[in-house]
């Protein structure tokens, strides 16, 4: 790697990972905070994408986090990566309205 690594570079890195994975590439977003307990990179892909991205029991997301705290340390910062559930994203919930509720209790 380049000695001139700039430090939004991580998010640089971590698009580069899940982009060649995904199906949708297109759709991948990456935000990145900063604040006093380092960087947070919030990870937004297809819902279609989210098992690749995932993997079989966690592995590929455990090895993508791996990477990306690595490029952290390099650059004398805690990186953590979020992965956003698609129905977090729209920021809507998965809840059943009342009455569809109330149907499912049987008494």
């Amino acid at each position: 790697m380049a000695k001139d690594f700039e430090p939004a570079s991580d998010k640089e890195f971590l698009e580069f990972i899940v982009t060649n994975i995904v199906d949708h590439p297109e759709e991948v977003e990456i935000e990145r905070k900063v604040d006093e307990m380092g960087v947070l990179l919030s990870l937004h892909v297809h819902p279609d994408d989210m098992g690749q991205v995932i993997g079989k029991e966690g592995s590929t997301a455990r090895a993508i986090r791996s990477l990306v705290r690595i490029i952290g340390l390099k650059n004398k910062a805690r990186v953590n990566l979020k992965i956003v559930e698609p129905d977090e994203r729209s920021g809507g919930s998965k809840k059943k309205n009342d009455k569809e509720g109330l149907e499912d209790i049987k008494i």
